[in-house]
C-alpha cells in the first residue's frame, strides 16, 4: 500500500564538533500562546519535484544560513509520522531526518520565511547529555537517544522510527 502524506517535510540534526544538537524554539500554536512553546529541528516542507534531500539541503540553508549539496548531508537515519490538525492543514504528516556534523557554525536566520519569522523565537546549541534529561518540548520524541547514538558514531543501517509526536 502507498501512503499519501497531507504534508512531507525534511530534516536536518545538525551536530556541532562540541556534540551539541541546533534546535529551534518555536511557539507551539501563535494562536494560543498558553500552549507554550516547544523545540524542533531545522528543516520543512518538501516542494514538489524536490528529493527528500534536496528538499533538507534547501531548507538547512534557509534556516540556518549553511549551505550543503543534497549529497553532502548524509544517511537519512530517522522518520516519523502521524496524524495532526494545525489550522493550515490537517490529515498524515511525516517527517524524514537527515544528520550531518560541523566543526561549528554560527546561525543565519535571515533566509527565515514568514511564518517561520512568526513561530521561531529562538534557536540553542543543545548539548546532546541534556536533551535527555530536559523538562522542555522537544520534536520528535525519541530524540535524545538517537542524538546520543550518532554522537557516538553509531549512525544507523536504515532509518529509525521515531514516535509521532502530536
Amino acid at each position: 500500500m502507498i501512503e499519501r502524506y497531507r504534508r512531507r517535510s525534511a530534516r536536518v540534526l545538525l551536530l556541532d564538533e562540541a556534540d551539541r544538537l541546533l534546535l529551534f524554539r518555536s511557539h507551539q500554536d501563535v494562536h494560543d500562546l498558553a500552549k507554550g512553546y516547544c523545540w524542533l529541528t531545522p528543516g520543512g516542507g518538501v516542494h514538489r519535484g524536490e528529493t527528500l534531500a534536496e528538499a533538507a539541503a534547501r531548507e538547512l540553508r534557509e534556516e540556518t544560513g549553511l549551505a550543503l549539496a543534497p549529497d553532502q548531508l548524509g544517511r537519512r537515519v530517522a522518520e516519523t509520522s502521524g496524524y495532526a490538525e494545525f489550522p493550515w492543514a490537517r490529515g498524515v504528516f511525516r517527517d524524514d531526518f537527515f544528520f550531518h556534523r560541523v566543526q561549528r557554525h554560527e546561525v543565519d536566520t535571515s533566509g527565515f520565511q514568514e511564518v517561520e519569522r512568526t513561530h521561531v523565537v529562538g534557536h540553542r546549541w543543545w548539548p546532546v547529555a541534556e536533551l535527555a534529561g530536559t523538562a522542555e518540548t522537544v520534536y520528535p520524541f525519541g530524540l535524545a537517544e538517537l542524538v546520543r547514538q550518532l554522537a557516538d558514531g553509531r549512525v544507523p543501517a536504515s532509518p529509525v522510527t521515531l514516535p509521532w509526536h502530536h
